[in-house]
């Protein structure tokens, strides 16, 4: 088994050049991805050793990109686009809803659309406007599209290639904040056999409450878990990975141990995923819950100026503190 340390960020990078090696049918294609490597250096040297008909630069145009990718991929392609910051998706969310969702099924399935649209998501890089949005639950709620969110390197490596082959457009979530965190990758995984691409995953055995994220608050769950211990309680932490569709087998089996549930997620409360993830989780563990499903989420605002982040983001304390309440009931 051969296995690397690799930053989540260069675990993308191996596994687009994976991706590219395996079949002549892929191409990139976004904003300054070719000779520059993109803003956080993920396609960086795809362009020099794969050329300019495969790794592709293009206009400061997201309508666009998404506009000649369906068009490529009627023809057979595999196109992955790069949406350089999530602020910038918007322009193309027409494209990505009236089009790209819906091919499939207008075409009564004789048109598949396998096109991965890559989008470094969330806060915490001090970053500004436009620039550390969460827009998962846009994408989640539109039918004929999956959407999945990776939380470490070796995820990262094998969840990009899984949404390159599948013949459904993903809608590739990245959490920006941990580009530069390592982990052990198994580089000569077989993707096919590997962990499937849509299901969730317990990173954390515990057995007092059920702590539900993904993306970027994976680590900081992770992270309130261990402070958690010193106070003598146990925290099962769930990586979500898929948005769309959800794999809550996982999820329920373990409510119905812990009794206790909280839902974390930088995205605002208001009609996000946890609250979806609450109505299903009270609908199908009611008589196993000893509190409410609770969340942790960004505030339904805006998402502040870089110096008010770290009072927007959820953090360890505010996690820990929606543990405590679940006791209280």
């Amino acid at each position: 088994m051969a296995t690397e340390t690799l930053t989540l960020g260069k675990a993308l990078t191996l596994g687009l050049r994976r991706a590219l090696e395996n079949d002549p049918k892929v191409i990139i294609m976004g904003e300054d991805v070719g000779k520059l490597g993109g803003v956080f250096r993920i396609t960086d040297r795809l362009q020099k050793d794969f050329g300019e008909n495969r790794v592709i630069d293009t206009p400061l145009a997201e309508s666009g990109i998404i506009g000649t990718a369906v068009g490529l991929a009627i023809r057979g392609y595999r196109p992955i686009c790069e949406i350089q910051f999530d602020g910038f998706v918007y322009p193309a969310y027409d494209q990505i809803v009236s089009q790209v969702a819906k091919m499939y099924f207008r075409s009564k399935g004789q048109v598949k659309m396998p096109i991965v649209i890559r989008i470094p998501f969330g806060g915490g890089i001090g970053a500004v406007e436009h620039h550390s949005e969460s827009p998962e639950a846009y994408f989640a709620h539109t039918a004929g599209l999956k959407v999945v969110a990776c939380s470490n390197p070796q995820d990262a490596y094998v969840m990009i290639q899984q949404a390159v082959q599948s013949d459904d457009p993903v809608v590739f979530l990245e959490p920006k904040r941990r580009y530069h965190e390592k982990g052990q990758v198994e580089t000569d995984i077989d993707v096919a056999t590997a962990y499937p691409l849509h299901a969730s995953r317990v990173v954390r055995p515990g057995n007092d409450v059920t702590v539900l994220a993904y993306g970027p608050m994976v680590r900081t769950v992770l992270d309130a878990a261990t402070a958690a211990e010193e106070d003598g309680r146990s925290l099962e932490v769930i990586d979500l990975r898929t948005l769309s569709p959800f794999d809550l087998a996982p999820v329920y089996d373990s409510v119905r141990r812990t009794g206790r549930c909280v839902v974390v997620h930088e995205a605002p409360s208001n009609v996000g995923l946890g609250a979806e993830l609450a109505a299903r989780i009270t609908e199908n563990c009611f008589y196993s819950l000893e509190s409410p499903v609770l969340r942790v989420t960004g505030f339904d605002t805006p998402y502040p100026a870089a110096r008010l982040e770290e009072d927007y983001l959820p953090n360890l304390d505010r996690v820990l503190d929606a543990v405590d309440r679940t006791f209280g009931w």
